[in-house]
């Protein structure tokens, strides 16, 4: 990292409500960093990189900030250090953030054709780090290919995500439904040219038929839930496995069953699991899998904020109490997700959460308790998970980068087993990652798929020690 030169006095603020358990939560195993992509359609220029990469860094202040501590709380403060386009020399989802060094909280590495971003998730959620990366590959493809700097500057003036923005804050605090329905009305104005908008495969959460009221909660499923387990890496890298698949027939299998995307794709990962004979193999009674599931807020509460904006539903299907084909299945974690997927539903939920943290007693909590008591609630919530889930739907990236980008990538550092799934230029990429070396579920899974008759690649890096070993030879 390189230093830039003091400018102005040092802007802070405090962490949001989703970030504060990555810092609890964090671990050697499970980093809290997740990584994002794209595939070029030639190599790499490192130079033409690293000055996109410095035009990018002054159009989002949020990315300038180191995280510092204090006695009661962690908070985000701007620095100096400015971002190094790096080769790729470590192993994805490698920490980032180290308490006793002040570092920027991503990194921008390269190899081959790959450009990569990493982010230390109490900076930024995938939505925020995706609007950098779009940022940074528009930058970088005019500079190689549309005519230079020159071409870059006759851009119209690009937006500015600052450091202080705070989106719960700004929509859960203090605010009445009327007064956050006045406010939506006049951002929205502001808002509709300014944000980057990310074109999804098919709406997240189907709208329910207008003379039906939505469904209300599906009760909490029987059973204990499965946890799975497995042999750990040998230095707690994370094993990753990438499947590539054309997009268009999954998306037809998933409207065929009348689901989003994202819920068809949790059936498929409980289909595989259950395929892998995990729960005849469970302890007697462990008959039910649940997935965490994000939900971009954005979609439903307007910000152009590139800090963490998004809240987690968990569904879940009982095996051997109806119906489990895999449409079932897919419609039954719809219904379940439809219910909760739903303005109200995550402002009430929201809005109880934010109450606990600005709590007075919570307030003159020190930090390190904090910490401890936030760890062990994140460990309770783990009890209650098979696995997590993430995807970031159809990217539509700027003219500019378009053409010259084929697949991207999406994935995270895994306390379980999990995958993450984006979709360019009609290749779907779905990630699965996990702290343990077993892949039995990801074989099982791309079985699925072959029998469904789509074409699946899989790219897979060394994990193992044999595999690593192998290296040298």
């Amino acid at each position: 990292m390189r230093l830039r030169p003091p400018t102005r006095r040092r802007r802070w603020v405090r962490l949001d409500n989703a970030s504060n358990i990555f810092l609890a939560a964090r671990s050697d195993v499970d980093t809290k960093v997740f990584r994002m992509g794209a595939e070029l359609d030639h190599e790499v220029d490192p130079v033409l990189l690293q000055e996109a990469l410095d035009a990018t860094f002054e159009r989002f202040p949020l990315y300038h900030a180191v995280l510092r501590r204090g006695v009661f709380w962690y908070y985000l403060q701007d620095s100096d250090l400015r971002p190094v386009v790096e080769p790729e020399t470590e192993h994805s989802c490698a920490p980032i953030y180290q308490a006793d060094r002040r570092t920027l909280l991503f990194r921008v590495v390269h190899h081959r054709r790959r450009v990569s971003l990493e982010v230390f998730h109490a900076l930024s959620d995938g939505t925020g780090a995706l609007w950098f990366l779009s940022a940074l590959l528009e930058d970088y493809c005019r500079r190689r290919c549309g005519g230079g700097e020159a071409a870059v500057d006759e851009r119209s003036e690009p937006e500015v995500h600052e450091l202080t923005t705070d989106s719960f804050a700004q929509h859960f605090r203090r605010r009445s439904r009327q007064e956050r329905a006045v406010h939506e009305e006049e951002f929205s104005r502001e808002a509709e040219s300014a944000v980057l908008r990310l074109e999804e495969e098919e709406p997240e959460i189907a709208e329910p038929p207008e003379a039906e009221p939505a469904p209300e909660p599906a009760p909490p499923a029987p059973g204990r839930v499965l946890h799975l387990r497995g042999t750990r890496t040998p230095d707690h890298r994370t094993r990753l496995l990438e499947l590539t698949m054309p997009a268009a027939p999954v998306i037809a299998f998933a409207k065929a069953e009348g689901t989003a995307m994202s819920m068809y794709l949790t059936a498929m990962f409980f289909e595989a699991i259950r395929r892998t004979g995990a729960l005849e193999e469970a302890p007697a009674g462990t008959r039910t899998l649940a997935a965490s599931v994000p939900v971009n807020l954005r979609q439903f509460f307007p910000s152009a904020s590139a800090r963490n904006f998004f809240a987690t539903i968990t569904v879940s299907h009982t095996y051997g109490r109806g119906g489990d084909g895999l449409g079932e299945v897919a419609r039954d974690l719809q219904e379940a997700f439809g219910a909760e997927a739903t303005p109200d539903a995550l402002e009430d939920k929201l809005r109880r959460l934010i109450r606990v943290e600005r709590s007075p007693l919570a307030r003159i909590v020190p930090r390190p308790l904090k910490d401890l008591l936030l760890g062990l609630a994140n460990r309770a919530n783990n009890r209650s998970l098979t696995v997590a889930i993430s995807n970031l739907g159809r990217v539509t990236l700027p003219e500019a980068a378009a053409p010259h980008v084929g697949r991207m990538f999406f994935h995270v550092s895994a306390a379980r087993p999990q995958f993450c799934a984006i979709s360019h230029a009609g290749l779907l990429t779905i990630s699965f990652t996990s702290p343990y070396v077993e892949t039995a579920h990801v074989r099982e899974f791309a079985r699925i798929l072959a029998e469904a008759g789509i074409e699946v690649s899989l790219a897979a890096p060394r994990t193992t020690e044999a595999e690593l070993a192998e290296v040298g030879r």
